[in-house]
């Protein structure tokens, strides 16, 4: 059985917004299927960090030779056994199965009570067929919310005539992959990593501090930027942005973007 997680604190945010509220009806959940970070990322270029596990069995972070900002969710895996375990599992479980399987797995697994589910707080679409087994999920629960930021491009408009006819199945493109440029070459919706919250004014973007961009089915078609988090290097780029995003309190879930949807620069 695949290992789905409860909702943490910023994906439980997205029980307020009415949009996603008939989702979560009749007392329905907000959960996570993850998987081990950078391993099934194969097109993860400016995030991609690994937890590796050295001969004595300790783990430590390995980041890639083009890393501009380290993957929060890789430095998890190294801090904590049982999410570096449960990651694992569900990766080795599902990476060996053909299609049909992969659907019969997911599905066997999911929890009764899910309403909502984030398609990877850690991991990404690792193989077409597997994300073509979560286009299946989608299909068999309508009535269920799935929604996933991802570099994997080349996947997702190998079955982008699924996904576009699919109202509860929502997917954001990130940035810092190795094939950014199909990005804007096919309009696809997309996320951006900021350092700032000027950097996203600058750019026109607002800020998604919860997810509630992400994962609404009515902002499918708007870019939206988010602030770089997680435990960064020292020294680094990012890790002066962090601390100095810390001292302002731009994290907050409450926090008013400088930018809303519909608003103009000019």
């Amino acid at each position: 059985m695949l290992k789905y997680s409860p909702a943490n604190a910023k994906t439980d945010a997205l029980k307020q917004v009415d949009e996603l509220k008939p989702f979560l009806s009749g007392k329905r959940k907000i959960y996570s299927l993850d998987l081990l970070s950078g391993y099934s990322c194969p097109f993860a270029k400016a995030c991609l960090s690994k937890a590796v596990v050295d001969e004595n069995g300790k783990r430590h972070i390995e980041d890639g030779k083009d890393n501009e900002f380290r993957c929060f969710s890789a430095s998890q895996e190294v801090q904590y056994t049982n999410v570096y375990n449960s990651r694992k599992h569900n990766f080795d479980t599902l990476r060996g199965l053909h299609l049909n399987d992969m659907i019969h797995e997911l599905n066997q697994s999911m929890p009764d009570n899910l309403g909502i589910c984030r398609i990877h707080v850690a991991g990404d679409f690792f193989s077409p067929a597997y994300m073509f087994a979560w286009v299946n999920m989608a299909i068999m629960h309508t009535d269920r919310l799935f929604y996933a930021y991802t570099k994997s491009l080349k996947y997702w408009l190998k079955y982008r005539e699924y996904v576009d006819l699919l109202d509860n199945f929502v997917l954001t493109a990130s940035y810092g992959g190795r094939d950014d440029d199909m990005i804007a070459e096919h309009n696809l919706r997309s996320a951006k990593v900021v350092f700032s919250e000027s950097e996203a004014v600058t750019l026109g973007l607002a800020i998604d501090h919860d997810d509630a961009h992400a994962a609404r089915p009515s902002m499918s078609d708007q870019d939206f930027a988010l602030l770089i988090h997680g435990t960064q290097p020292k020294g680094t780029e990012a890790a002066e942005a962090l601390k100095a995003l810390k001292g302002k309190g731009s994290y907050s879930r409450n926090k008013t973007p400088e930018l809303a949807y519909g608003e103009s620069m000019v």
